[in-house]
């Protein structure tokens, strides 16, 4: 996050519609841009992709979409008892009918300070998903679709910007083409938002994040008062990225190395437990409890 006085936003109605967000759902990919485009030449996309996720075979590709299996990795179906790749699909461009984002979601585009200004000046974006994902591993599914963003990104030179649906996370496309963030790192960084909210009327903040739940693994919350939220935002940057090295080993109850002077320190230890989220999306989270910087009633 930047300057504190820069970020602080309100929590907003939650009496907007919700809906949980699944675990392991399709993982959706928003390509905006200014103009349309035609849709690419198969051979070019799959010379594309194969550069960037190895073997790679089309098997639908028309005036509207295309479809490709990534060889490289297998799902095993215990009922036929068979091993099948993953798809992977994209539309042609097509106009922008239904905002990409809402107000909420705007408002927490930390890594696109342009946001509001692509979101308007573009009318036109490519759909790209996965589809069959869900049975990979969970660092194969994560480098398979960073992978593949990757390969969208050279395919569609003229996008602007890149949604990722889950969590709402936006990156220029210049962004993410210059990225020198370690291979291992680039799910969490390219496709987990976290997010800040200041809770109106009252001291209380939250930091937490969305995305995680693409891998089967819960997102974080931090429902604080007292504490710098940059200290609390990189914090969850660094349980996320150990979440993920270890295949979230985190069980409720747990101790874990909370925040002195801006770093994690083993002099804290922050219990946590798995609940609800307090904020939109609907999700399984892991919330922490700061001690003497917990807001909120706890058990």
């Amino acid at each position: 996050m930047a300057d504190n006085d820069n970020n602080e936003q309100k929590v907003f109605n939650q009496d907007l519609e919700q809906k949980p967000v699944p675990a392991g759902a399709v993982f959706i990919i928003h390509l905006l841009m200014e103009e349309p485009c035609e849709m690419p030449d198969k051979d070019f996309m799959v010379s594309v992709l194969n550069k960037h996720l190895g073997d790679v075979d089309c098997f639908s590709c028309d005036d509207t979409s295309a479809g490709f299996m990534a060889k490289r990795y297998n799902v095993h179906y215990e009922e036929e008892n068979k091993n099948m790749p993953p798809m992977l699909m994209l539309t042609k461009a097509c106009e922008i009918e239904k905002p990409v984002m809402n107000e909420m979601d705007i408002s927490q585009t930390w890594n696109c300070p342009e946001a509001e200004e692509i979101l308007a000046s573009c009318k036109y974006q490519v759909f790209a998903n996965d589809m069959m994902a869900a049975g990979l591993h969970y660092l194969e599914r994560a480098e398979m679709l960073t992978d593949y963003v990757d390969a969208l990104l050279e395919i569609y030179p003229t996008c602007k910007a890149v949604v990722f649906e889950t969590s709402k996370k936006m990156y220029t496309r210049d962004e993410l083409v210059n990225c020198n963030v370690a291979k291992e790192d680039k799910f969490i960084y390219y496709a987990v938002n976290v997010r800040f909210f200041n809770i109106q009327g009252t001291d209380d903040m939250i930091v937490d994040t969305v995305g995680m739940g693409t891998l089967f693994m819960p997102d974080l919350q931090y429902h604080f008062h007292g504490m710098d939220p940059n200290w609390v935002v990189n914090h969850a940057y660094n349980v996320l990225s150990y979440m993920f090295a270890r295949e979230n080993p985190i069980k409720s109850g747990d101790h874990i190395d909370g925040v002195k002077d801006g770093r994690m320190c083993r002099d804290v230890q922050w219990n946590v437990r798995y609940e609800g989220a307090l904020i939109q999306p609907l999700r399984e989270v892991i919330d922490f409890n700061m001690n003497e910087f917990a807001s909120g009633t706890r058990q």
